[in-house]
């Protein structure tokens, strides 16, 4: 895993608990099991349970052959599809990941965005700068605010369905759009089920909680951009690919649209790009997701999963293979 994560991620109490249910050193991380060394090697020869984050070698043919008696991988991180390869599915390894865990803070940050973005705060933030003075703020910002506004969701994942759980104290619209959710699914989640485009044209805030999949790839087009109407909000915590960035920057440059961006494409913008200083966009460097203190609520969720296993009791969220077609 990434050099630094897990002392990141683990604290003393949790490699005292690893100590209880397996027979290891708590202390011991692995940062390369294509080349191990000896001491890896060694490790990996015994190995019935891998404990992956972040930064993982991916588990290809050479790595589980030197792995035979692996039957397990708990992932202390969210998405398996950068180290989880056929081969594992092919000998049965069962996987888990802590992707429950890190939906809760993207969840958290999109809520607090849809709040801000119908609030106008970065718009009223700029003004205020601007102006130094008194001012009608109650006339300049006579269309700001949450009630009644619409909210498109796009994504029944995870993330999505909880940040819909979030909206529900607030008098808001919500909108889903997810190939794979019907209406009645939908309609049980708090939402009302629509297309992609219908979504758009209706939606005073957009957020992206969909997977990065081929069927994906800048799903957010210039096309599908002009159809939200002036004044609306782009949130986009998934992956940056989703959106066309080409697209997308005129109809911020021009301020038709604002957006809130944790990811990008590419992963960090040049440094010349206009993301930086439009006074339109919040723009944040991948930071939606488990970060300090929230790591450890996947570490919790990581040895929970490692228990069950030591029990002989099935994974609580195990990953399914054909799942990942269309998941993060």
């Amino acid at each position: 895993m990434e050099p630094g994560i897990a002392e990141r991620l683990f604290t003393d109490a949790h490699r005292a608990r690893l100590a209880t249910l397996t027979r290891t050193d708590p202390r011991f991380v692995a940062h390369d099991l294509a080349d191990p060394s000896p001491a890896v090697a060694a490790a990996l020869a015994e190995a019935e349970l891998l404990l992956t984050c972040w930064g993982v070698t991916p588990l290809d043919e050479r790595v589980l052959d030197a792995a035979p008696r692996l039957r397990a991988v708990v992932h202390a991180a969210g998405s398996v599809k950068h180290h989880i390869t056929q081969a594992c599915w092919d000998r049965g390894i069962v996987v888990t990941s802590a992707a429950a865990a890190n939906a809760l803070p993207v969840a958290e940050y999109t809520l607090a965005a849809i709040l801000f973005a119908n609030k106008r705060v970065l718009h009223s933030r700029r003004r205020y700068h601007q102006l130094r003075a008194p001012h009608d703020w109650r006339e300049e910002l006579h269309d700001a605010g949450n009630y009644g506004r619409t909210v498109g969701v796009v994504g029944a994942s995870r993330i999505g369905r909880r940040v819909i759980e979030l909206l529900r104290p607030f008098d808001l619209r919500v909108l889903l759009y997810d190939p794979y959710t019907d209406a009645a699914e939908a309609a049980r989640l708090g939402a009302e089920a629509v297309t992609l485009d219908g979504l758009c044209l209706r939606s005073d805030v957009v957020t992206v909680h969909a997977p990065e999949i081929p069927a994906t790839h800048h799903m957010f087009d210039a096309r599908r951009l002009a159809l939200m109407p002036d004044g609306a909000t782009l949130i986009n915590t998934a992956r940056g690919s989703l959106v066309d960035t080409d697209a997308l920057l005129p109809e911020l440059v021009s301020g038709r649209l604002g957006a809130v961006l944790d990811v990008t494409e590419p992963d960090v913008p040049p440094a010349d790009s206009p993301l930086y200083e439009l006074p339109n966009v919040l723009l944040t460097p991948h930071v939606a997701g488990s970060l300090g203190q929230e790591l450890h609520r996947m570490a919790d969720l990581a040895l929970d999963e490692v228990e069950r296993y030591t029990l002989g009791r099935p994974f609580a969220d195990p990953v399914v293979p054909a799942a990942l077609n269309h998941s993060a």
